[in-house]
Order: structure tokens, then sequence, then C-alpha cells
């Protein structure tokens, strides 16, 4: 067994666009988003977009 550890995988780089602009504040939990800084709206990451879309799915 290598020293790397068991999920550690040979030869992955970051993903892609992670070494991108600036990134835009989640307005939940304040974690960086997928959208650029410059992006008009509410931004949220992918954890808080999928939680608020369970919440306004089930609250009907």
């Amino acid at each position: 067994m290598s020293d790397e550890g068991y999920c550690a995988a040979a030869g992955v780089s970051e993903p892609p666009g992670t070494a991108g602009p600036p990134f835009a504040e989640c307005v939940l939990c304040r974690e960086p988003t997928e959208y650029p800084e410059s992006y008009r709206g509410i931004t949220m990451c992918p954890r808080c977009e999928w939680q608020e879309a369970q919440r306004s799915a089930c609250s009907g």
C-alpha cells in the first residue's frame, strides 16, 4: 500500500475552474460559490442550493 492514503489518486489535480477569478460568497454559509463576484443576484454554493430546492419542493 502506498503512503498517499486510501482515497488519494495519482496524477489528479484540482478541478477545472478552481484557479479562476475571485468567486462570490454564498449568502447563507459564506463559502465560495461557482459564480464570479460580478454575478448579479443571489449566489449560493451547490450544497445550499440543493437544500433550498428541498425546502421549496416540500413546502407545498
